[in-house]
């Protein structure tokens, strides 16, 4: 059985990390967050030692990390929002203890590198959450991709509704600075899945990118994509009253729907078994989708001339 802590335990990620570390057999020794409301511990981690500084929870692990090592911390979870990442996973490492990180691992590329020189002083491993490269609907599409010629033609179209009220914009979540922005916060799972699926990136223009929605085309090894990212209530089909709780996961391939918007909740688990088993992503599995958020970020906006894409057509349709 291995020792787990957590870092950002009280946020809205952490209970699939808690569930994970329980159904494949472990335990939670220690969790740190700045807020207090972590009842969530009283089911998963009833023993566990929590913190509210952090620097008294790194005092506690090199505490740890000096004596049994039946008692020591072998595996970080880090929960904790973005811009902290890349900190406490360098905590992490100098601990003695292998990370298994939210995504995004970082948020700007050239924090990969330094994660890297650590783990390499360090001896441990960095693994990072990318949940969707094991949703049965997308291994399925992957493996038809892989064994066709080594180039392909796809069209793809990728749409991301997921609405966000007020609060998100006052949160850490609404700070490009220290979330991504939508981009990277809400798109760096879907970019990951379509560089892993269709190939290098060869091209990337940005057509919208706005505090709330973004929209651009990527040409990739194998295909061409439109993509679409929204947490704005109003880009959601349908009337505005009549949207509550509502998500739009949509994605084309060549004109065939791919459904990958059920069994997300217990991917988490199974990320952590793939994991706990040798086959996590690592930071170099991270690099391609990190670094096309970043340039995504930075491009500047240019017109869409080929003007609304069928998710845009549908949605006026709708309404």
């Amino acid at each position: 059985m291995l020792n787990f802590a957590v870092t950002g335990v009280g946020g809205f990620v952490a209970p699939r990390h808690l569930r994970a570390i329980r159904a494949t057999g472990h335990r939670v020794v220690a969790a740190v967050d700045p807020h207090d409301a972590v009842g969530v511990l009283d089911q998963f981690a009833p023993d566990a030692r929590f913190f509210t500084e952090f620097e008294r929870f790194d005092r506690h692990l090199d505490k740890l990390r000096r004596g049994p090592d039946a008692g020591r911390v072998h595996v970080v979870s880090v929960c904790s929002p973005n811009y902290l990442h890349d900190a406490h996973v360098r905590t992490a490492l100098r601990s003695g203890a292998d990370v298994i990180c939210e995504k995004p691992l970082v948020i700007n590329p050239w924090n990969l590198d330094a994660l890297q020189q650590i783990e390499a002083e360090s001896g441990r491993r960095v693994f990072t959450v990318l949940q969707l490269r094991l949703h049965p609907a997308i291994v399925a599409l992957s493996e038809r991709v892989r064994a066709e010629p080594a180039r392909g033609g796809h069209q793809v179209e990728l749409t991301y509704v997921t609405p966000r009220g007020p609060w998100y914009d006052i949160s850490w979540k609404g700070s490009e600075e220290r979330s991504g922005g939508v981009v990277t916060n809400i798109g760096i799972h879907l970019f990951d899945l379509l560089v892993w699926i269709f190939g290098r990136v060869e091209d990337s223009v940005v057509h919208l990118r706005e505090r709330r929605k973004a929209a651009g085309a990527l040409r990739l090894d194998r295909a061409e994509v439109r993509w679409f990212l929204s947490t704005d209530h109003a880009d959601l089909p349908g009337r505005p009253d009549d949207v509550a709780g509502q998500a739009v996961r949509a994605m084309s391939v060549d004109g065939h729907d791919v459904d990958f918007s059920h069994g997300l909740g217990e991917l988490h688990t199974e990320v952590y078994r793939d994991t706990l088993d040798g086959r996590g992503c690592g930071i170099e599995a991270a690099r391609p989708s990190i670094e096309l958020t970043h340039r995504i970020r930075q491009q500047p906006v240019q017109e869409d001339r080929r003007g609304p894409h069928a998710w845009f057509e549908r949605r006026l349709a709708a309404r």
